[in-house]
């Protein structure tokens, strides 16, 4: 299993992005955020398609972060059910990876 992961979360707005990201490098529980403005998505909700411009959030953390990190997102998240996907990070830049490590210390599950 890699150490790093890579993780996509969508939020409303640019500013509702903003404070999500913000709140999670605090914590540390990511070391960098994405954010994709104007991303249009299509999705089954309640029985209906709807449509919606999104933020794309793009966060790269530490795989022992994951369980928290899904934790914060659904607790400071305005959507009932937010997004969060994963996947493992594959090999890398070494130096990006060390730095990705370093910024990534918030409290780890083994």
């Amino acid at each position: 299993m890699s150490d790093f992961s890579v993780c996509m979360v969508t939020a409303p707005s640019m500013l509702q992005a903003r404070d999500l990201a913000r709140n999670l490098l605090e914590e540390r529980l990511v070391a960098c955020v994405n954010l994709v403005p104007a991303v249009g998505s299509m999705y089954w909700w309640e029985g209906r398609i709807e449509e919606a411009e999104e933020v794309l959030m793009i966060l790269k953390t530490h795989a022992s972060l994951l369980d928290r990190l899904i934790g914060r997102v659904r607790e400071l998240h305005p959507y009932r059910v937010p997004e969060v996907l994963s996947w493992p990070l594959g090999p890398g830049n070494p130096e990006y990876l060390e730095w990705l490590a370093s910024e990534t210390t918030g409290p780890r599950i083994s």
